[in-house]
Formats: C-alpha cells, sequence, structure tokens
C-alpha cells in the first residue's frame, strides 16, 4: 500500500481532532493539520503534500478560494484538493469537481472509512458509500 502526505485544513478544532484521529488508523497517511487557508498555502509550499484534505467553509479564505490561490503557484498547482463538507448536494458535489476538486467527502464523514475515502479520491474512484456518507472523485491523480 502506498504512503500519502496528508495536508489537512479544518478550522473546528474538534472535526480537526477526528480526522486525525481516523487518518491515524492508517499507518500509510502522514498527515499536519492547519486551521486556516492562509496557513495551509504555506506548508503546502513547503512540505509538498500528496492531497489536501480540506474543509469548504472556513474564515479568512475558504475552500475554493483556497483551490485558486493553488492553482496559481506552479510548485504546488498539482497538489489534489479533496473537499470536506456538509454541502453535498449533487450541484454543489458537482460545482466543486467543476472547480478541479479530486473529490468531495460529505460532512458528517465515516470515521472508519475516511482514510479509505481519501485513497479513493487519489486513485480517481469512489468507494462503495455507506448509508448516510459519501464520496465522489474525479479523474485519477496524474503522477
Amino acid at each position: 500500500m502506498n504512503a500519502y502526505r496528508v495536508l489537512h485544513v479544518e478550522d473546528d478544532p474538534d472535526i480537526c481532532e477526528v480526522v486525525k484521529m481516523s487518518l491515524a488508523l492508517d499507518a500509510g497517511l502522514t498527515v499536519v493539520s492547519c486551521s486556516s487557508g492562509p496557513d495551509a498555502l504555506a506548508v503546502a509550499a513547503d512540505w509538498r503534500p500528496d492531497v489536501i484534505l480540506m474543509d469548504v467553509v472556513m474564515p479568512v479564505m475558504d475552500g475554493p478560494e483556497m483551490l485558486a490561490h493553488l492553482r496559481e503557484s506552479p510548485r504546488i498547482a498539482s497538489i489534489p484538493v479533496v473537499f470536506m463538507t456538509a454541502r453535498a448536494q449533487t450541484n454543489e458535489v458537482q460545482h466543486f469537481l467543476a472547480l478541479g476538486a479530486a473529490g468531495v467527502i460529505a460532512k458528517p464523514f465515516d470515521p472508519l472509512t475516511l482514510a479509505a475515502s481519501v485513497r479513493a479520491c487519489l486513485r480517481g474512484a469512489p468507494p462503495a458509500a455507506s448509508a448516510g456518507f459519501g464520496v465522489q472523485a474525479s479523474s485519477p491523480r496524474q503522477s
């Protein structure tokens, strides 16, 4: 199983802690967390994660705005972004994918399957969704 570096961006400390614990269940994922878009842009440039797992609604800079800033920087433009959001209606998910997200994970998410969901988004194939939880992914990441 491949090892991946995950940058998690979330302004809610409780959700941040649950995500860290959930992703720690997969020994192949190394996680660094940030609480804001500006901090995450700096970390992404220095740490070069394999994927950014990001909240959509955040103060200062929301997820779509951060994605736009990422795409403007050649050094980090190709890092796939997976949005985590309660805004998971079909039209909203399609909008996030059209912006260039590699995937969308609906909140609330299943902590036991979050790592598998992140890996599925990296492969470009959504896993089977359990009741109440969903993942949509775009095309596979090109390495």
